[in-house]
């Protein structure tokens, strides 16, 4: 094994307190920090506990080992808070056992029961397996119970062996541990929810440059905290004022009579890193920055003195943020209302649509339990926002507006959790029509950053709505469900009512174009409509109908066991004139709670969406449209269905031969330092090593070699006829070049098809493919490309020359889930095709969840795998082949989306 470094040279993550502490390899600079760690740091009975001893050289020697020159095998890792090393773990590589590294572990006294042990370990585990490591060992005294509850709570599982005293400990790292990660994520979430407290529920708060100038955004946001009562003692920094707005006025944040847990900063750009730094200097734990137009400089120095003071922070340019909390009611932002206080988390990266939401959200009626503009986002993002709505206890809806993600799968894991409790809307922010205009693959072109996020969101459980309205109209009847309806049944199946013909067409075509189901209903409910009602669905129940009638016939209908939900629409006539006759008296007048969702449209409402109150106190939602309204009914079908579901169970994909793989893979990237395409025969190797179905195929340098593969493939072809294919490095689409030749039965034809390619590519052409020609059947695209920021997408498709004419696919982020390989066939807009309901015996849908579930596992196993299109994957009732595949390689990091560390923000890096 070469010499190895972790492969993130430096990150920062959080203690289980919240403190902030920056792990980094250590070198031949950190040997004084280790040697007082282990002498100073750590008490005579710790030492022992490490040494099994109490040696004086074991410091010494422990930092010689440690910070000496690079050696082959070893990895350590330190822990620093500030500039003191508080912890250190390490590992190296054993000459017995293969794969195996000796583990050691040690953290200062007065850092113990923090997690430092955890999170070093952690890391640790990241940096061995990207260096082929597959086991810890260890060797610890039995009374160690410290590093034996580390150990327990690691979350992977470990081996035990005593032998006289001591116990030799084993952990296998299994890359794909589920139990694992889970405990990696509470652990993260933990220390999330601690490290916010100082933000969401600050008792005291600074807002550093407020001004005397009435309209100013520091003034504002000052006037606003006292305004909306905030339960602590409030401050104010301005070096030039005795006193604003009635508030006396500090010289300084060192200056004020004591250390406020939140500073909200309104100062110019330049002063901001400055101000930052004396706030962590003096002990303050969380930022929000106002001010806008920092430059790399400033955004560099905000970030340093927030990761070295441990202070967590919303901004820059933040709107502020807003805590209901009645024992904290924070309204630190400059918006121009108030929020209401409820139980709906919001967070929006743009201010504007943070003004606009809250408004709108006020005038429905749904109020907020914390709202956070995280402005240009470099600390705080909406995956720590769901981890603290998914735990204060008081948020029971969460609606998220994001333009960027630091960490897609990250999030997404989050979100697929939280979905769990509580409903998580969002506006599918920065959707691009243009795509990936230069994409080299079927299934690149495929990725656009549109399906991208539409699979994040629909493999999370998001609801995902294209704009504010539909953010707000989905809100509403989701916040209703919570307080007094149920969700829909998954199946969706809507009864539409309407007292007029027309608009209860309208009706049923939105729900039809949502995908919504409108079931058949008994004729015996006609029995309760006037002479000439319509009891088909949509039901007409004409003008007649009066409040009584309507609402007999809804207590009726909602019993019907075809009906999941009703959508009523009714418009004003001259025979409802009197509040005694107006309809609408049957939805207000009976109960909000029923057995089934019930929304209305009411055609003569002026605003798109509003709550009306029933007789029992609850709400029904109003819409003044049926798209509306069949849209937001979609929604809450969808988040049926994902709560109906059984937690995705990850796809297997047994018998991968991952050695092989990685040898053939970072054979060629030792070859080739820039990556490129895989030649045919190096492709079907790293297939093959995953159990992926390429056909048969042999390469020919000439045409007599062609000739001859030909004739020992022709038994194998369907109708014993041939196809050869071009290749030279470089080669993007095949068909469209010319370098494809099918159907060839006679040496003749391969011979004429050979020369033909010689003459047509000249010194380009490398050699040629020969390949039997399989029997027809239905042709899909299956594939793989890394996005760079949402890391690996499998892409399911309509293969073949159609591929990109029809456009037909499915996108997901990898791993697959075993609900994954099932719902990616099933949306198809080709499935029939697939699942014999167009006329054609059913392929083997078995084979091509066996495709999807390996390609997952490549891109998942090998991030240097830019690019894998298998165009065609034949499928028939007697299984898949592959008679056509392009591979990409290049060098990229080894990224664990789930290992705990903070982000880093592009700006802060001066990129």
């Amino acid at each position: 094994m070469s010499t190895v470094h972790p492969p993130l040279a430096t990150a920062e993550a959080l203690l289980a307190d919240g403190t902030t502490v920056e792990l980094r390899p250590l070198g031949p600079d950190d040997h004084r920090a280790v040697l007082d760690l282990h002498a100073a740091g750590m008490s005579e009975e710790s030492r022992r506990m490490r040494f099994f001893g109490v040696s004086r050289n074991a410091p010494r020697q422990a930092a010689d080992r440690l910070c000496g020159p690079p050696r082959a095998g070893l990895l350590a890792l330190g822990a620093r808070a500030g500039e003191e090393l508080v912890g250190e773990a390490d590992c190296e590589l054993l000459d017995g056992p293969p794969e195996t590294a000796e583990l050691a572990l040690a953290v200062a006294d007065r850092w113990h029961h923090r997690g430092v042990a955890t999170l070093l370990l952690e890391h640790l585990v990241h940096a061995a397996r990207a260096a082929g490591i597959r086991f810890f060992e260890a060797d610890t005294l039995h009374g160690n119970h410290a590093v034996h509850q580390v150990f327990a709570d690691l979350g992977l599982p470990v081996e035990r062996r005593y032998v006289q005293g001591e116990v030799r400990i084993r952990v296998p790292l299994d890359e794909r541990d589920e139990r694992y990660r889970s405990a990696v994520d509470e652990r993260g979430r933990s220390a999330d929810v601690a490290s916010l407290a100082a933000l969401l529920r600050p008792a005291s708060v600074a807002v550093v440059g407020a001004s005397r100038r009435e309209g100013s955004v520091g003034r504002t946001v000052l006037t606003k905290i006292r305004q909306g009562g905030f339960a602590g003692p409030l401050w104010v920094v301005n070096p030039h004022a005795d006193e604003i707005a009635g508030t006396p006025a500090h010289s300084s944040v060192s200056a004020l009579p004591a250390v406020p847990d939140l500073a909200v900063l309104a100062v110019p750009a330049g002063a901001v890193p400055a101000v930052a730094e004396e706030c962590g200097a003096v002990g303050v734990r969380a930022l929000v920055v106002l001010t806008s137009g920092l430059g790399p400089q400033e955004a560099r120095g905000l970030m340093r003195a927030c990761r070295r003071y441990s202070m967590r922070l919303v901004g820059p340019n933040s709107l502020g943020m807003a805590q209901t909390d009645p024992a904290v009611r924070l309204d630190a932002e400059f918006g121009g209302a108030f929020p209401r206080p409820g139980t709906a988390g919001v967070a929006v990266q743009s201010g504007g649509v943070g003004i606009a939401l809250l408004s709108r959200l006020a005038w429905l009626g749904i109020g907020v339990s914390s709202f956070v503009s995280l402005g240009d986002k470099y600390d705080v993002s909406g995956n720590d926002l769901l981890q603290w709505w998914e735990a204060d206890g008081r948020t029971d809806l969460a609606l998220l507006h994001l333009e960027s993600f630091g960490n897609p799968r990250a999030f997404a894991r989050t979100a697929r959790r939280v979905t769990g409790s509580i409903p998580v809307l969002t506006v599918d922010a920065g959707r691009s029509t243009a795509g990936r205009r230069g994409a080299a693959s079927h299934t690149a072109a495929a990725s656009t950053p549109t399906v991208t996020r539409e699979a994040l969101f629909r493999q999370a459980g998001i609801t995902a709505t294209r704009s504010i309205d539909e953010l707000v109209e989905a809100a509403a009847l989701l916040c209703a469900l919570l307080r007094a309806q149920p969700l829909p049944a998954p199946r969706g199946a809507v009864a539409v009512v309407s007292n007029a013909g027309g608009i209860g067409i309208l009706a049923a075509d939105a729900c039809a174009e949502a995908g919504l189901e409108l079931p058949e209903l008994p004729a015996e409910l006609g029995r309760l409509l006037p002479p000439g009602a319509s009891v088909r669905n949509p039901v007409d129940t004409t003008a007649a109908i009066g409040p009584t009638e309507l609402a007999l016939f809804l207590r009726a209908l909602e019993h019907e066991p075809t009906v999941d939900a009703i959508l009523v629409c009714l418009v004003p006539t001259a025979l409802g004139t009197t509040p005694a006759q107006d309809p609408v008296r049957a939805l207000l007048e009976g109960p909000a709670r029923r057995r089934v969702p019930i929304a209305a449209v009411l055609l003569d409402q002026q605003v798109p969406v509003r709550y009306r109150t029933c007789a029992d106190g609850g709400v029904l939602p109003a819409y003044s449209d049926s798209v509306a309204a069949a849209r937001a009914l979609a929604h809450a079908r969808a988040r049926a269905r994902w709560l109906a579901e059984a937690p995705p169970a990850p796809a297997e994909a047994p018998d991968c031969d991952r050695s092989t793989a990685r040898s053939l893979i970072d054979g060629y990237l030792t070859a080739h330092p820039d990556g490129g395409w895989l030649d045919p025969l190096s492709t079907a190797d790293l297939l093959e090593a995953y159990g992926l179905p390429l056909t048969t195929a042999v390469w020919a340098r000439d045409e007599h070699t062609a000739v001859a593969a030909a004739n020992g493939l022709r038994t194998l072809g369907h109708e014993g006829k041939v196809a050869l294919k071009a290749y030279w490095p470089g080669q993007v689409h095949k068909s469209a070049l010319g370098a494809v030749r099918t159907g060839l039965g006679t040496e003749a034809e391969v011979g004429s098809a050979y020369r033909d390619f010689t003459e047509r590519f000249g010194a380009e052409l490398a050699g040629a493919v020969v390949q039997p020609m399989a029997a027809p059947g239905v042709e899909l695209l299956a594939g793989v490309v890394q996005d760079r920021v949402f890391g690996p997408l499998v892409v399911l498709g309509a293969g073949g020359t159609a591929a990109d004419v029809l456009a037909d696919r499915a996108v997901r982020l990898a791993p697959l889930s075993e609900r994954d390989l099932t719902t990616m066939v099933t949306e198809l807009r080709s499935a029939p095709l697939l699942t014999g309901s167009a006329g054609a015996p059913a392929v083997d849908l078995a084979a091509v969840r066996s495709v999807l579930a390996r390609l997952s596992h490549l891109a998942d196993d090998f991030p240097e795998l830019v690019e894998a299109d298998l165009n065609p994957v034949i499928l028939r009732p007697d299984g898949a082949l592959c008679v056509d595949a392009r591979v990409r390689l290049e060098r990229r990091p080894s990224f664990d989306p789930y290992l705990r560390r903070l982000r880093r923000p592009a700006a802060a890096e001066g990129k």
